[in-house]
């Protein structure tokens, strides 16, 4: 891994976090994600599963933790099994985790190849009452492709009908929602990454140049920083592409005059940076483009007031499109005619959420209509697209969430229309 180890303690508190809320006589079961075939004999990168990754640190496939905390039997109790090694493995693709490197990473002495589970397991089920599974909820997932969580939830289902079938993903989610301050710092990495590669851009971008060339400054500076790449496809959208909202083509020339939409992080052990930012591709904002951007930069001032431990994200998100509301108002985007016709006619120029949670996931899991916590970190990113005027315009803050407002991790990052264009002109 290009990233600096983590201590081992992260791993085992978060272990003990979830083992506290476990039932008893209960085990749980966690795999990691699957490698991807590609075609031919090739895979995808791989990306560990991040439940897997919060509870043993663990960055490789082929990799299973069970927790059984009551276990009469001590052994069962904590166990982890992985792809065991050999020489022919460490020629061809390099040398996967020992068992003395795995009790190094995550602090689990019981150490098993993963080959074994199948036969060690089946005592362990027969001494417990309850199976936790770990599925996907993340409720903007559509599974259209089978993974080893789910294969495996449907194998114990069909062995083990007596059993009772507990889900770990509400727990989870409590747990991931609020981050220790290990990975507070480990956030704080990858999106002090993600500033040096917006920081670049802003010496780069000219008329002329094109939009993967934006993309290949920033994998350069996201690398050469120990970062594995990037947290998500980058949006890295001029003129009219701006307006779609998941545009990632990035296939089109900047032209003198457009504004430039950026939305982009940095990944550095698995934990994850989001920024997104709107340039002039010339260096100089046009009285509309500076007026619609400072319009947008103050709905992001007025969510990270909003924002708080205590109230939920649909109406922090139904504040913020009040605010917003005004704000289109202002620069001759609605009438009030419309709005007395149509109060949600604000979602022509802004129709989606504000903000969302980000960690081991950049749409990181949550509860969405419970109270948010202190030490959960969200985006805020409020937006205005203008598809007639060929402006899209999108700014987003990472933040941490305390009892006594919002720490902003990006504080200081060029934001303001004179920042930007000083740095673009420098």
């Amino acid at each position: 891994m290009k990233y600096n180890s983590i201590p081992q303690s992260l791993f085992v508190k978060n272990r003990n976090k979830f083992i506290s809320k476990m039932k008893p006589g209960s085990i749980a079961i966690f795999h990691s994600n699957d490698e991807m075939p590609r075609n031919g004999d090739a895979y995808f990168g791989f990306k560990q599963q991040s439940d897997l990754f919060y509870l043993t640190g663990v960055d490789q496939e082929d990799t299973i933790l069970v927790l059984f905390p009551d276990c009469p039997n001590p052994l069962y109790r904590e166990m982890i099994f992985v792809k065991e090694t050999s020489e022919q493995i460490a020629i061809w693709d390099g040398a996967r985790l020992m068992p003395n490197d795995v009790y190094k990473v995550s602090g689990i002495q019981n150490v098993f190849w993963y080959h074994e589970f199948s036969k060690t397991i089946h005592a362990a089920f027969l001494l417990s009452e309850n199976i936790y599974v770990n599925l996907n909820e993340n409720d903007r997932f559509t599974d259209k492709v089978s993974y080893a969580n789910l294969r495996f939830a449907k194998e114990i289902i069909e062995k083990y009908p007596a059993h009772h079938i507990l889900r770990s993903a509400p727990i989870l989610a409590n747990l991931r929602m609020v981050k220790e301050p290990e990975e507070i710092e480990l956030l704080k990495e990858a999106i002090r990454i993600t500033k040096l590669g917006f920081e670049r851009l802003l010496k780069f971008v000219k008329p002329g140049v094109w939009e993967y060339e934006i993309e290949a400054e920033l994998i350069h500076e996201f690398i050469r920083n120990r970062s594995r790449g990037f947290a998500f496809d980058p949006i890295i959208g001029s003129g009219n592409s701006a307006c779609v909202l998941h545009y990632i083509e990035n296939n089109k020339q900047c032209k003198d005059g457009d504004l430039l939409l950026l939305d982009f992080g940095a990944e550095y052990a698995n934990y994850n940076g989001d920024l997104s930012r709107c340039i002039p591709v010339n260096g100089k904002f046009s009285k509309r483009q500076a007026e619609v951007y400072n319009a947008v930069l103050e709905v992001q001032r007025f969510a990270k007031n909003t924002i708080k431990p205590g109230v939920n994200l649909p109406t922090y998100h139904g504040q913020v499109c009040e605010f917003m509301t005004e704000k289109l108002l202002e620069i001759n985007l609605l009438t009030t005619n419309e709005l007395k016709e149509n109060p949600k006619a604000f979602m022509k120029y802004y129709m989606h959420g504000t903000s969302h949670h980000l960690g081991l996931d950049v749409h990181d899991v949550m509860h969405r209509f419970e109270p948010l916590q202190v030490g959960s970190v969200l985006t805020v990113e409020p937006g205005i697209y203008i598809q007639a005027e060929g402006i899209g315009v999108r700014i987003e803050n990472d933040v941490v969430l305390t009892n006594n407002g919002v720490i902003d991790l990006m504080d200081g990052y060029p934001i303001e229309v004179d920042e930007i264009e000083s740095l673009m002109n420098s």
